[in-house]
C-alpha cells in the first residue's frame, strides 16, 4: 500500500453523509440503549460510508476480543460509543484546531454529558477515542482504551487477526461491511485536514506521518504509504 491522491480528500473522501437507506440497512448493528442510537445517528450524519463501515468493524472485533478473553467486564453501551465514534474528528463537522483523534473523543464525551451519562464514563470513552492511534499507550492505560485500540488493528493489520484467531471472523464480517476502500478514504481525510492547518498534524503523532509521506510526494496517487 502505498501513497496519496494529488488532493488529499477530493478523491477518496465522498460526501459527508451516509444515506438514510444505508443507515437503515446498518441500524442491526446497533445496541438499542438511547446512547448507542444517538452515537450512530451523529456518526452516519457527519462521516462517509467507508469510515462509517470502519468504525462498526472495529467495534465488532472489540465486542468478539472482549467475550473471547472474558477477563475484565468492559460496559458494553460505552464500547459502542466509543468504537462508532473512534474516527468523528475525521469529519468536517468536527474539524476544530486540535489533532483529529481530540476533536472525535471531545465530541463523543459531549454526545454523553448531553445525555446525562457520568462525568467518569465521557472521561472513559474520550481516553479511549484520543489514544486509539498511541500505541503502546492504549493498551495499557484502561481496558476499554486497549479494546478500542485492539478492534483498529483486527481492522487494519492482518497480523493481528491471524495472531488471535480472527481470520475467518473477520472474512465475515467484511462480507456484510465491505471496506470501500477505507484506507484511501481515512488517510486522505487525515491529510487533508493536516493541510488545512499543520497543527493538527503534531510531531511524532499518526496525523504527522501521513502528512509527512504527503508533503513528500503531494502528487501521488493512492494509498499514503505510511498508513
Amino acid at each position: 500500500m502505498c501513497g496519496h491522491s494529488a488532493t488529499p480528500g477530493t478523491e477518496a473522501v465522498r460526501p459527508e453523509t451516509t444515506t438514510s437507506f444505508a443507515q437503515s440497512e446498518l441500524r442491526a448493528y446497533v445496541p438499542s440503549a438511547t446512547i448507542c442510537v444517538a452515537a450512530f445517528d451523529l456518526v452516519t450524519s457527519a462521516l462517509p460510508l467507508s469510515i462509517v463501515h470502519h468504525c462498526l468493524r472495529v467495534y465488532l472485533f472489540a465486542k468478539w476480543l472482549a467475550e473471547k478473553e472474558a477477563k475484565e467486564w468492559v460496559d458494553s453501551e460505552l464500547l459502542f460509543v466509543a468504537c462508532i465514534c473512534h474516527d468523528l474528528g475525521a469529519s468536517h463537522r468536527y474539524n476544530g484546531s486540535q489533532r483529529f483523534e481530540v476533536e472525535g473523543a471531545d465530541a463523543a464525551a459531549q454526545l454523553l454529558r448531553g445525555y446525562g451519562r457520568p462525568e467518569s464514563e465521557a472521561h472513559e470513552v474520550w481516553t479511549a477515542i484520543a489514544l486509539h492511534t498511541s500505541p503502546g499507550i492504549a493498551e495499557r492505560i484502561a481496558p476499554l482504551a486497549r479494546l478500542v485500540r485492539m478492534g483498529v488493528l483486527f481492522d487494519f493489520r492482518p497480523a493481528t487477526r491471524e495472531a488471535l484467531g480472527a481470520v475467518a471472523y473477520a472474512k465475515t464480517v467484511e462480507a456484510t461491511l465491505p471496506r470501500l476502500e477505507i484506507e484511501q478514504v481515512l488517510g486522505d481525510a487525515v491529510v487533508q485536514q493536516a493541510v488545512q492547518n499543520p497543527q493538527k498534524a503534531p510531531a511524532a503523532s499518526w496525523p504527522n506521518n501521513l502528512f509527512k509521506s504527503y508533503l513528500e510526494n503531494p502528487e501521488w496517487k493512492g494509498i499514503n504509504r505510511v498508513f
